[in-house]
C-alpha cells in the first residue's frame, strides 16, 4: 500500500517544481523573475560605484540591495529544503555561486565596503541556459568543456614554455637596458617582456637602447605566434571531439545486444546474429 505524503511533503515537492523546473508556467515565470532580480542586484552594485548616483540615492540602493539579499537568502535555503539530496546542491557549481552571492551584504556588518563583492552574482546569469532551455547552446558548450579539459595538458606545457622564455628574455634586457632606462631589477623587466609578449603594451617602461629596441621587435613579432598558439591547441580539440560525435552517430548498433558494428557491410550482427538493418 502505498504511503500518503504529508502536506509538507507534497509542499516541498510543489516548492522543487517551480524552483527547479522550467517546463511548468509557475517555474519558467519564476525562472524569469529570478533573472531580472539578478540584473537588477548587478545594475545596484554598478550605480553604486557611481559617486554622483550614490551620494543621491544611497538610501535607496542599500535597502534595494537588502530586500535582494533576502530574498536570494529565502531562495537558497528552498533550494536545499526542496531538494531530497541537498548536498548535491550545495556543493554543486551553481551552489556555491547562490551561496556566495548572498554573503557581500552579510560581511559588510564586518568587512566596509565587501557590499561591491555582490557583483559575484552576475555569475548566475549561467542559468539562463538551462531556463531558455537552449540544449544546442548547452550542447556546444559541453563540447567546449571536454576540448578544454583534453588541451589543458598541452596549454600547461606552453604557458610553462612562454614563462621560461619570458624569463630569459627579460633577464637579456635587464642586462642590456640597464636601471637607467627603467629596466631597475630582473622581475621588472619579466614583467615588462610578458606585458610585450602579450601586445599589451602598457609602456611604462621601454627600451632606449639601439639592441634593446631589436630584442623588444623580436618580442612583439613572437607575440602574435604566442597568442595563436591556445587557441589553435583549444579549436584542434574542439574539431576532433566535433569529428568523433559524427563518426560515432554513423557507427551501426545491433538493436538486439545494442553492440558496435564496425563493418558497414555487415548483414548480422558478430555477437548475437540479430539481423541488421540497412540503415
Amino acid at each position: 500500500m502505498r504511503e500518503l505524503k504529508s502536506k509538507y511533503d507534497i509542499l516541498k515537492q510543489q516548492i522543487y517544481i517551480i524552483i527547479y523546473g522550467s517546463n511548468t508556467f509557475a517555474g519558467r515565470l519564476f525562472d524569469l523573475i529570478l533573472l531580472g532580480v539578478i540584473l537588477l542586484s548587478v545594475l545596484l552594485v554598478m550605480l553604486e560605484s557611481v559617486e554622483q548616483l550614490d551620494a543621491k540615492y544611497h538610501s535607496f540602493i542599500i535597502i534595494s540591495e537588502w530586500i535582494i539579499t533576502i530574498f536570494f537568502t529565502i531562495e537558497y535555503f528552498l533550494r536545499i529544503i526542496s531538494n531530497k539530496k541537498p548536498l548535491n546542491y550545495i556543493f554543486s557549481f551553481y551552489g556555491i555561486v547562490d551561496f556566495i552571492s548572498i554573503l557581500p551584504m552579510y560581511l559588510s556588518f564586518i568587512i566596509p565596503g565587501s557590499r561591491m563583492l555582490s557583483v559575484i552574482r552576475a555569475l548566475r546569469l549561467l542559468r539562463l541556459f538551462g531556463i531558455l532551455n537552449l540544449v544546442h547552446f548547452t550542447g556546444q558548450e559541453s563540447q567546449l568543456k571536454l576540448a578544454i579539459k583534453a588541451s589543458r595538458t598541452k596549454i600547461i606545457v606552453f604557458v610553462y614554455f612562454v614563462l621560461i622564455v619570458s624569463i630569459l628574455l627579460g633577464a637579456i634586457m635587464y642586462v642590456v637596458e640597464g636601471k637607467e632606462s627603467g629596466f631597475t631589477s630582473i622581475p621588472v623587466s619579466i614583467y615588462w617582456c610578458i606585458v610585450t609578449l602579450t601586445t599589451v603594451g602598457y609602456g611604462d617602461i621601454a627600451p632606449v637602447t639601439t639592441l634593446g629596441q631589436i630584442i623588444a621587435s623580436c618580442i612583439m613579432i613572437m607575440g602574435y605566434g604566442i597568442i595563436a598558439v591556445p587557441t589553435g591547441i583549444v579549436t584542434a580539440e574542439f574539431a576532433s571531439a566535433k569529428k568523433n560525435q559524427i563518426n560515432n552517430s554513423k557507427k551501426r548498433i545491433c538493436p538486439s545486444c545494442t553492440s558496435i558494428v564496425y563493418n558497414e557491410e555487415s548483414k548480422f550482427c558478430h555477437l548475437c546474429g540479430q539481423k541488421l538493418s540497412n540503415d
